[in-house]
């Protein structure tokens, strides 16, 4: 039996949302903008997903717009507010997704002044740095709800408090890729006049993604084409990603209240399993943080020959972010909190899902012990 904890890099489709995308696919394959029946039948489909996920957002219906996933969804962000935005500041922090770090980096090299603000051992951002840094022509904060590396869930509520109060024409950005459907989540609550969402991070499709955008906002597009979406995000809509999305975005955020505490009992039962039975680790994750993610740096072992060895078991795990697995450089994050080169070297990330078992945890606390083990006897030899 395999065990999937590597649900911060994609989790596995809800049944109901694979049957809603085939369907829409082979039945409603009329294109939105179109003035007939199948047309109209499609349209239909983007509407009634559009309804669902403002309801989870408390957001309006029209403050809703569809993209290719979090990455887009990020970029759109961030350069849709720059080019409409008068000023060159922006303000984030050192322990962003690449999708946001990277985009802020382009915009450096436009004439952009980008500032990070400094976070904690927990991997918080320091309110009063953060308050500090705001200036008169500040345009942007852009910040995760929840770090995808360890799971620190950031104070945006304050943090967008504090910006408007310094800084009324300022837009707050949230990257809640992460947090979607795992942490409380509104646009009120949040304060956020922009909100990344991805649909293969709650059990929807690959290649789906939404944007809130708060009525008002002024946002260019990035993008151009036939209008659609209101200019923002044009282009033929990818109506049954679409229609999965939003059967998804009900379905996992109806289920949210019982899930988290289900994964939260679940994270907390692999750490103190582990640690109870190791010596030289050390938890990356701090002790108030998403439900789902779990941090572990392991000495004296590499974290990928801890990964293949757990696959090797059916367990799969990550060494980080999937969006940086493949570079050689240390974790950005954990070395932004201070952890020790050396313990980066051997941490992994265990993500959950409402479909994990305790049976599960059992089995992958008494795998990675036992591997863990025989590794630090092969390194000693």
């Amino acid at each position: 039996m395999e065990i999937y904890l590597d649900n911060s890099s994609t989790t596995r489709p809800y049944r109901c949302v694979c049957e809603k995308v085939a369907d829409v696919m082979r039945n409603t394959y009329g294109n939105p903008s179109s003035l007939h029946r199948l047309g109209i039948a499609a349209e239909k489909e983007v509407k009634a997903a559009t309804a669902a996920i403002a309801e989870t957002l408390g957001a309006r219906t029209d403050e809703i717009f569809y993209t290719s996933g979090g990455t887009e969804s990020n970029n759109l962000a961030i350069k849709g507010i720059c080019s409409a935005a008068r000023g060159k500041h922006i303000i984030s922090t050192p322990i962003e997704h690449p999708a946001t770090l990277n985009t802020l980096y382009s915009l450096e090299d436009e004439g952009y002044v980008v500032d990070f603000v400094p976070v904690d051992s927990d991997g918080r951002v320091i309110l009063s740095d953060f308050e500090e840094l705001i200036r008169p022509d500040t345009i942007l904060v852009t910040a995760m709800l929840v770090n995808n590396e360890i799971g620190t869930v950031q104070p945006i509520a304050k943090m967008s408090s504090i910006l408007k109060e310094k800084c009324p024409n300022a837009y707050m950005h949230v990257d809640a890729v992460q947090g979607y459907c795992k942490v409380p989540c509104t646009a009120k609550g949040l304060g956020a006049d922009l909100i990344s969402i991805s649909g293969h991070k709650i059990h929807g499709p690959k290649g789906t993604g939404v944007l809130y955008v708060r009525k008002g906002t002024k946002l260019a597009p990035i993008l151009f084409g036939g209008g659609q979406q209101n200019g923002i995000r044009p282009g033929t809509e990818n109506v049954p990603g679409i229609a999965g999305l939003g059967l998804a975005a009900q379905r996992c955020n109806h289920r949210l209240p019982e899930s988290a505490k289900n994964m939260a009992a679940l994270r907390k039962r692999l750490e103190s399993g582990i640690c109870s039975r190791l010596d030289n680790v050390k938890v990356n994750t701090p002790e108030c943080c998403a439900p789902h993610i779990l941090n572990i740096s392991f000495g004296g072992v590499r974290s990928e020959v801890l990964l293949h060895s757990l696959e090797s078991e059916g367990i799969y795990v990550s060494s980080g972010s999937a969006c940086s697995s493949h570079k050689k450089e240390p974790s950005y994050v954990l070395t932004s909190i201070g952890v020790d080169r050396k313990m980066i070297d051997g941490s992994i990330r265990f993500s959950l899902s409402e479909h994990n078992t305790a049976d599960e945890i059992d089995r992958t606390i008494s795998a990675v012990c036992g591997i863990v083990t025989r590794l630090r006897k092969l390194n000693m030899n």
